[in-house]
Order: C-alpha cells, then sequence, then structure tokens
C-alpha cells in the first residue's frame, strides 16, 4: 500500500488523527467520516488514507485503494440501513473541490435533485 500523504492536507490530518472527525469507519486503506457541512440529513465522506488530490490522479498505482472506498461506501451503507444514497465525488475547485484530497461524498436521507442543490 502507498504511504504517502501531505503533511498540509486536512484530510490527511484528519487520517493521522490531529483533526477531530466523527468518525463512522477506518481501517488500513480509508476512512469514512460525518461531514461538518451536511447537504442532507445523511452526509457522510470516504476518503483514502493515501493522499490522491483528486479523481484525475487516479492511476494503475492507486486505483485498489478507489475500489476498496466503494467497497467501503457499501459496507456503511448497509450498515446504516441506507438503501438509496448518491455518491459524488467533485475534481478541481470549479466542480467544487474545497479540499485536494480524493473523497467521496455519500448523500441520503431526501430525495436528490439535479443538479445538487
Amino acid at each position: 500500500m502507498l504511504n504517502v500523504q501531505n503533511p498540509d492536507c486536512l484530510f490527511c490530518r484528519i487520517v493521522r488523527g490531529e483533526i477531530p472527525a466523527k468518525i463512522i469507519y477506518k481501517d488500513e486503506k480509508c476512512v469514512a467520516f460525518y461531514d461538518i457541512d451536511p447537504q442532507a440529513p445523511i452526509h457522510f465522506l470516504v476518503i483514502p488514507k493515501v493522499h490522491i488530490s483528486s479523481c484525475g490522479e487516479i492511476n494503475g498505482a492507486n486505483s485498489l485503494v478507489v475500489s476498496h472506498c466503494f467497497e467501503v461506501i457499501t459496507k456503511v451503507t448497509k450498515e446504516l440501513g441506507i438503501t438509496d444514497f448518491r455518491v459524488v465525488s467533485n475534481c478541481g475547485p470549479q466542480a467544487g473541490q474545497s479540499v485536494p484530497h480524493l473523497h467521496f461524498h455519500v448523500l441520503a436521507g431526501r430525495d436528490m435533485t439535479w443538479p445538487p442543490g
């Protein structure tokens, strides 16, 4: 497993335990925690522990951790009794990515409209 983190990254600091988060799940590859600014009644993030800046940086060397994040999304939603949910990953500031660390928003608990909002 790649063990690269960015010392200045907000989410890397959560992974290291330097910043508190309401963690739902963690293992050797990823962490899931509730969003501090929820956009739905249920809104949590799943992030890889390794620093990947965005979807635009996924490659053959790190794609297995990304697929693991989706396995964790399935596990956590089942544990929470969620059957209908949306998964979103913004790529770049213009797309709404505010933290440059790959993360997947999992939103549930209300009807989802498009565009989100």
